[in-house]
């Protein structure tokens, strides 16, 4: 049985299974007259099992699932054919139903309908890849995250490299002198779990007074290797996290806020324990019991856990934790600290620069090698960063977008409606509320009201 959803959602799913096998339909195709009679949370439930389906022929494609066991065993034990799986999320769309007048008035059921539309059409869109659909970097980030990077030629990024030069003055590249600079402030292997869970005290810290969360919710790190990515949430349900630290290349000072923050508070494990918290459990919600990860919910995801560094932390506030509490943690010297901290913000200008190496390269005007070297000239990326970075857009395409696009939306979207930035309750407030809700990348660009 699965305890993480509310009793009256389970029993629904239950007697569900119970007819699906009296009648021998369990995970059948649906035929367009039964669609059309769908109630959403009918229509909700089959969303679920279609997302199930494709990560049976997508191995990444469920980030995480905690409804009922027995979806997802049915979806292991069958494994339909993508084609059906395409024709049955296009019967799901067509069934969505317009919303009553009254129903109108609730903007979290305005845009759950909006959410299960777009996701059924992301979804479909990544069958078609799996099918062999190649689409530009441009057209998939469109299809699959409601949203386009916009595109910056090689003299957007000369500026903030023209500062990073005057501030690392020598000879040689200027990514071998960044390089030199930054290994003062690597964390020693010994000291890592350490800073890593000061960090995470304070993100923890100055996050709950403002968001109301599960008094059991909590979460676990794990060092890990060889894996494209620098940090992963693995999201287990029950208000519960797994959180993986990629420990195969040097880990930064300034990562630690960074990672605790994006993957734990106010981030990843927060936007997902208030999903089974207030649309799940509260609402009955089922679809918020899975998460595919290559859909516009990753933008919101993403985005959110990047600004959330700086709800957390605003203004100066993140580098004089830094300086006074993880320097020491780390054994590291704070007389450069202010200085390493410019740095980074300039680096932070050059962040774009990613997804313009990954549309090249997908794109296949560039190669893994000239991908690799454009990254460390426009990114500050040393050759095994960048070569890590390549294996990423190997996995992922164009989800990178998520991360500083998704951040840039979201930081609009917030403060368009929170105000003054001198009013962090407000932001707190705004930021909390799209976490707990299914609005689209294309909804954060609606006006404030």
């Amino acid at each position: 049985m699965n305890r993480w959803l509310p009793a009256c959602l389970m029993a629904l799913a239950l007697a569900a299974a119970a007819s699906a096998q009296r009648t021998g339909t369990v995970n059948r195709p649906i035929a367009s007259g039964d669609a059309q009679a769908l109630p959403m949370n009918a229509i909700a439930e089959q969303y679920v099992k279609l997302v199930l389906a494709v990560g049976q022929h997508d191995a990444d494609y469920v980030d995480s699932f905690f409804g009922p066991p027995e979806w997802q065993a049915d979806a292991r034990r069958i494994k339909r054919p993508l084609v059906d799986i395409d024709v049955d999320a296009a019967s799901l769309m067509a069934a969505i139903p317009e919303l009553a007048d009254a129903d109108r008035r609730d903007t979290l059921l305005v845009l759950r309908r909006d959410y299960l539309r777009r996701q059924l059409e992301s979804l479909r869109a990544r069958v078609r890849m799996l099918q062999g659909a190649r689409l530009t970097f441009d057209e998939e980030s469109r299809a699959l995250y409601d949203a386009v990077s916009p595109t910056h030629p090689d003299s957007y990024y000369e500026a903030a490299l023209e500062e990073i030069g005057r501030l690392l003055p020598g000879s040689g590249p200027l990514v071998q002198r960044y390089d030199a600079y930054r290994q003062a402030f690597v964390i020693p292997p010994d000291r890592l779990a350490r800073v890593f869970d000061r960090a995470i005290a304070e993100c923890r810290t100055r996050t709950r007074p403002h968001v109301r969360l599960p008094d059991n919710e909590s979460f676990t790190v794990e060092y890990v290797k060889d894996k494209p990515w620098s940090g992963y949430n693995w999201y287990q349900g029950g208000y519960r996290s797994v959180i993986q630290v990629n420990t195969d290349l040097p880990i930064y000072i300034d990562r630690a806020v960074d990672l605790a923050c994006h993957e734990g508070y106010p981030g990843h494990h927060v936007y997902n324990a208030l999903l089974e918290q207030r649309l799940v459990r509260e609402r009955g919600w089922v679809e918020f019991s899975v998460y595919a990860l290559f859909s516009p919910q990753s933008l919101i995801a993403e985005g959110t856990a990047n600004y959330g560094i700086e709800v957390a932390f605003p203004a100066d506030e993140r580098a004089q934790f830094e300086r006074d509490v993880l320097y020491p943690e780390a054994g590291l010297d704070a007389s450069q600290a202010d200085t390493y901290t410019r740095l980074q913000k300039l680096t932070d200008r050059l962040a774009y620069a990613g997804n313009e190496a990954a549309r090249r390269y997908l794109n296949g005007e560039v190669d893994r090698a000239g991908t690799a070297a454009w990254l460390a000239r426009y990114a500050m990326m040393s050759p095994p960063r960048a070569e890590q970075r390549t294996r990423f857009y190997d996995t992922y395409r164009s989800y990178v977008i998520n991360y500083n696009l998704g951040k840039d939306l979201v930081k609009q979207f917030v403060e368009s409606r929170a105000g003054a930035a001198d009013q962090p309750a407000r932001r707190w407030d705004e930021f909390v509320s799209l976490l707990a809700s299914p609005r689209l990348p294309s909804g954060l660009r609606e006006p404030a009201r």
